[in-house]
């Protein structure tokens, strides 16, 4: 281990250091140095590309690490066409993306894309702010969290 993996962290460390250690292999396999673009591919190409869209790998020629072949799942055969013709743009979009022609040209593959989890929207809340506050709240299992919470929105409502 370098000093770098023993030290002591003191404070608050950021999500990402930790979770690229353990991403990196995995994604690394298939091309996705850190997963950078599988986790902002809807930045990359826009939500409504990506949601008929999922990158699978990207494939480099021998001993490099640009020129690549973007392999991407298509759901749809009727999207493809149209993926085809945004072709320059989404390969000018990732390249900018990174910085440097990492991706030279895509690949469609068609096949079903894995059920994505509907965001919950959060609870309309009416009346008084203290009101609001409490209706939110209620969804909350845990009591001490949904105290500090209570506390918080009193605090905010005291302000107004």
């Amino acid at each position: 281990m370098s000093d770098d993996d023993t030290r002591i962290a003191r404070g608050l460390l950021a999500v990402a250091v930790p979770a690229e250690r353990v991403t990196r292999p995995l994604f690394g396999r298939h091309g996705f140095a850190g997963g950078a673009l599988l986790l902002d591919w809807p930045a990359i190409v826009g939500s409504a590309v990506a949601s008929h869209t999922l990158p699978l790998r990207i494939r480099f020629p021998p001993q490099e690490r640009a020129g690549g072949t973007l392999v991407i799942k298509v759901a749809s055969s009727a999207f493809a066409p149209e993926l085809q013709h945004l072709e320059p743009l989404i390969l000018q979009r990732i390249n900018g993306h990174f910085g440097y022609n990492a991706v030279a040209r895509l690949k469609l593959v068609h096949g079903p894309l894995p059920e994505r989890q509907p965001l919950h929207p959060p609870p309309v809340a009416t009346g008084t702010l203290p009101e609001r506050v409490e209706t939110i709240i209620a969804a909350v299992e845990d009591d001490g969290l949904r105290a500090a919470l209570a506390r918080l929105g009193a605090r905010i409502a005291g302000r107004r």
